[in-house]
């Protein structure tokens, strides 16, 4: 019996105990996948998606031979989720005005009037 794939599912992270096969998610016990600002809310350049995508890395790295539950993803969303924050109010990362649905959900824009 093939285990159930788990989620942890947070407003601009999604992380699955899953594997990308052919673009659909397949069950992997071992492996976990990043869906990284499903609503396209930010605008992303290279070096702010480095800089998650090595977090993302380093905390599963932590992580390594222990088991893999909603709780331990969770707080792997959670940190990632601290760094988009970190890095939007550093200006490393901005809010997409074409964004469906402008929330600022980290916060109000930083700009020169209000620094």
């Amino acid at each position: 019996m093939e285990k159930m794939l788990l989620k942890s599912t947070t407003r601009h992270v999604r992380i699955f105990t899953a594997d990308v096969v052919n673009n659909d998610l397949k069950f992997h016990p071992n492996k976990l996948t990043l869906d990284l600002d499903p609503d396209n809310e930010f605008i992303w350049n290279e070096e702010s998606l480095k800089k998650v995508n090595q977090k993302f890395t380093e905390l599963v790295k932590e992580r390594a031979g222990n088991s893999l539950d909603d709780y331990e993803l969770r707080k792997i969303g959670s940190e990632v989720e601290g760094l988009i924050k970190y890095l939007l109010q550093n200006g490393l990362l901005s809010y997409n005005p074409e964004c469906r649905v402008m929330n600022y959900s980290m916060g109000l824009p930083k700009t020169k009037q209000v620094l």
